[in-house]
């Protein structure tokens, strides 16, 4: 174990990343900072051997813990009823095209189907007999 003798406000250094600062001492306590790398935890003992305790009783394996698991590559869910089955996927829809009716625009291009545009009708005229029919 390395014994350092350190005064309020000085700073202790762990490798290149982990730096301790002593910042205040009241009677027989010391409080530190400690600044670290998120990835590299700083726990008290206390709370660091607790910790240890739970992550090894949740690693006891108990028989009962085994037969509630559903072995690999078996399915969870059949198919659903009427023949769809959610893992087969739909086919892309396919645009309708139609050929271009342009003459002499080169060679012939597929161009997507637009609806044909409506007619235009003439306005009525209330002395025409024959346009209220």
């Amino acid at each position: 174990m390395l014994v350092l003798s350190r005064q309020r406000d000085e700073t202790i250094m762990i490798g290149d990343d982990i730096e301790i600062t002593i910042v205040d001492i009241r009677g027989d306590k010391v409080r530190l900072g400690i600044t670290a790398p998120a990835t590299i935890p700083v726990h008290r003992k206390e709370v660091y051997e607790a910790i240890q305790r739970e992550n090894r009783e949740a690693a006891k394996l108990k028989m009962d813990d085994l037969t509630n698991l559903t072995p690999p590559n078996t399915p969870t869910r059949g198919p659903r009823p009427g023949g769809a089955n959610p893992a087969t996927p739909r086919p892309a829809a396919v645009p309708i095209t139609r050929p271009n009716p342009q003459p002499g625009a080169g060679p012939q291009q597929n161009q997507p189907a637009t609806p044909p545009a409506p007619q235009a009708q003439p306005p009525k005229n209330p002395q025409d007999p024959q346009q209220g029919k």
